[in-house]
């Protein structure tokens, strides 16, 4: 049981760093190589599918950003920003299903309010590190 706990903290530890070193600016490609760690340690670890998803909608690698957001939705699809990336994604690489997740989103801001703030920070992160996202734009003015 203590491996199990110590393996658990070691991920948890990388995570955290992993997310520390994007939020200092570290280079979108080495953050989305730990993160990938993680999912390989860890297949199920839906918030590093998340952060996957959305580094690489920042780097727009929109096909990749799909299948890492379809993920994320499926192991969680209680979490916003999962959602969110998936509509993200969605929108980028042209496909259907938009409304849909738009809809969920709006429906959990109305359950839980703490989630304007989470994901208004993430809007606004998105546009310091992609000004001007097309799709980001749309899914601001959806949720708005």
């Amino acid at each position: 049981m203590n491996d199990m706990n110590s393996e658990s903290n070691q991920i948890e530890n990388d995570f955290n760093g992993a997310l520390s070193k994007y939020k200092t600016g570290v280079d979108l490609n080495e953050v989305a190589i730990d993160f990938q760690k993680i999912i390989n340690q860890i297949p199920n670890h839906f918030a590093a599918w998340t952060c996957l998803a959305w580094l690489n909608l920042l780097m727009r690698k929109n096909e990749d950003a799909l299948k890492f957001a379809r993920q994320a939705v499926k192991l969680n699809g209680q979490d916003p920003q999962a959602r969110m990336n998936l509509v993200l994604a969605l929108l980028a690489t042209k496909n259907k299903g938009v409304r849909e997740h738009i809809e969920i989103i709006k429906r959990m801001k109305i359950i839980m309010p703490e989630l304007n703030e989470e994901l208004n920070e993430s809007i606004e992160d998105g546009f310091a590190r992609y000004p001007d996202w097309p799709e980001l734009n749309k899914v601001k003015t959806w949720l708005d």
